[in-house]
C-alpha cells in the first residue's frame, strides 16, 4: 500500500534510509537527513511511502521550492517548482520497480498540486538512479563538479528535470 507519510513515520523513514540508502553514490549526512525528514511533521516536507504488511519498505520525499529558478523556462521563472529529495527502497525489493512506482506517484501528486517542473539530483555515475529517473520521464539538464557531496567516482552531480507543462 502506498500512502502519505505522517509525523509518526519519521523515525521509521530515517531508519530505512540509513540502513538501505548508503552506497558509494549517495550523500546522506545524518543531521541534514534527519532535519529534512523531521520537516514532514510541519508539512514543510512531504513523502509517499510503501507499506507492506505493516513494514515501511520504501519512500520518496519532496519539497516545494524556488531553488532551481535559474533552470526554469522563461515563462515560468516565478513559479514554484518541486525537488525530489530522498528515494529509497528496502534492499530485498531492489529492482522490482517499487522506486519507480513511488516516484511516479509523487509526480502525479505534484501535478495535482499544479506544479509543472520537478527537479531531482543524483551522482553522475549512479546507473540505478539514472534508470529510475529516466523511466519516470526525467531528462538530464547538466552535470557539475560536486566533490563535497560526491567524493566517489567522477565527483559530479547530475541535475535532472521533468517538465509537465
Amino acid at each position: 500500500m502506498i500512502r502519505p507519510a505522517a509525523a509518526e513515520d519519521i523515525a521509521t523513514l530515517c531508519a530505512l534510509l540509513f540502513e538501505h540508502g548508503p552506497n558509494p553514490w549517495n550523500h546522506l549526512p545524518h543531521d541534514e537527513v534527519v532535519a529534512h525528514l523531521n520537516g514532514i511533521a510541519s508539512g514543510e516536507v512531504a513523502a509517499l511511502l510503501a507499506d507492506c504488511d505493516g513494514e515501511v519498505v520504501g519512500f520518496v520525499s519532496y519539497i516545494r521550492t524556488d531553488s532551481f529558478a535559474r533552470y526554469q523556462p522563461q515563462s515560468r521563472l516565478d513559479l514554484t517548482h518541486a525537488y525530489i529529495c530522498e528515494a529509497v527502497t528496502h534492499r530485498a525489493l531492489a529492482g522490482r520497480g517499487l522506486g519507480s512506482t513511488l516516484l511516479k506517484q509523487v509526480i502525479a501528486a505534484l501535478a495535482e498540486q499544479g506544479l509543472q517542473d520537478i527537479y531531482i539530483e543524483r551522482h553522475e555515475e549512479n546507473a540505478a538512479s539514472a534508470g529510475m529517473m529516466r523511466k519516470a520521464g526525467f531528462s538530464e539538464l547538466l552535470s557539475y563538479a560536486d566533490p563535497a557531496r560526491r567524493p566517489q567516482g567522477s565527483g559530479r552531480t547530475t541535475l535532472c528535470c521533468l517538465r509537465l507543462g
